[in-house]
């Protein structure tokens, strides 16, 4: 296995190396550029020129990628070209919002999603697999926008049983150690600070949710329907295995391959999806300061910003192939 993993992580070297390289050179190509958002039409040709040379744009491309890889690789991404700030600082005050709001999605969609799919395959044609499969197909088609707005009406404005915006009430004068709100309530015994914070948490990771579940649940229930008619289910039930014994060992085991991988997949798109998630209830994560900066054109921002998530999205990546090498140890040696 050790040695799995290590063959893992150096593919992921020329993986990440390319990725910066294509990410570099596609904000370089975009229209307009810093110098046009910060002086705006205000601008003179000699001031947009001095500009673009205080910010080291006038320098060689392979120069400016060398000075971005030199600072990536040690924690340095820049300055925020619209609040003047470290972006790092920038991130590590907005992204455990965003972390705190993906996590609480992927586990409602797993929680539900998984068992879900697994009654709906053994109880085919039944009333609780025609509701799963619709309610699934409506997961999917309903945009998640749409469905934010949807929910927020309902549940916050009409019955009025969550908040509407917000990570936590601001009357409350919550001890900060990790900007993980619910984490920070229950490190500090604050526990009246971390309930709000669940509370404000729930609508959003319920709506960030709804797509993960329906593909989870549709993933789960074709994976088990194709395990069930395997030769060595009915072998097991033919040898007189218990009902759990073969639901674990024979069935789950080899249905859950597919789903692992989904997840991995679903979990660049959660980071990603919660951008609308937290406009539509003003919940204060990375998602409204990259909107932000794609209109001011912060490119140190969404240069890290990209490669923070491809960093997360790679190592999930790798969780999910050790995952994969811990339920099927063939994959292990191919």
């Amino acid at each position: 296995m050790f040695r799995y993993i290590v063959r893992r992580l150096l593919q992921l070297i020329p993986t990440l190396l390319g990725l910066s390289l294509i990410l570099f050179l596609w904000l370089h190509r975009l229209p307009g550029g810093p110098e046009t958002a910060i002086l705006g039409e205000r601008g003179t040709p000699e001031t947009r020129l001095k500009l673009r040379h205080d910010l080291g744009l006038d320098q060689p491309l392979w120069i400016q990628y060398a000075r971005f890889m030199r600072r990536l690789i040690t924690g340095d991404l820049g300055v925020s070209i619209n609040t003047h700030r470290p972006v790092t600082t920038e991130f590590m005050e907005r992204f455990p919002g965003t972390v705190e709001l993906t996590v609480s999605a992927l586990i409602i969609a797993i929680g539900l999603g998984i068992p879900l799919g697994y009654l709906a395959a053994r109880k085919r044609g039944g009333l609780l697999d025609y509701s799963s499969v619709a309610g699934s197909l409506l997961g999917v088609c309903v945009p998640i926008f749409v469905l934010a707005y949807l929910i927020k009406e309902v549940f916050a404005v009409k019955l009025g049983w969550f908040p509407s915006a917000g990570r936590q009430d601001v009357t409350i004068d919550a001890t900060r150690v990790t900007n993980f709100y619910v984490l920070d309530g229950i490190l500090t015994g604050e526990w009246d600070a971390a309930a709000d914070a669940l509370k404000h948490l729930i609508l959003p990771a319920m709506t960030l949710a709804t797509i993960p579940l329906a593909i989870i649940v549709r993933m789960t229930r074709a994976s088990v329907l194709e395990v069930l008619g395997e030769d060595y289910v009915r072998t097991a039930q033919a040898k007189g295995l218990t009902e759990r014994t073969v639901r674990g060992r024979h069935i789950m085991r080899n249905a859950l391959l597919p789903v692992v991988t989904t997840i991995g997949l679903l979990t660049g798109g959660l980071l990603s999806g919660a951008v609308l998630t937290e406009t539509v209830y003003a919940f204060t994560g990375i998602g409204q300061f990259i909107a932000e900066s794609i209109d001011h054109r912060d490119y140190p921002v969404l240069m890290g910003f990209i490669m923070f998530v491809a960093i997360i999205y790679v190592t999930v990546n790798l969780l999910v192939d050790v995952a994969y090498g811990v339920i099927d140890p063939r994959v292990r040696v191919r």
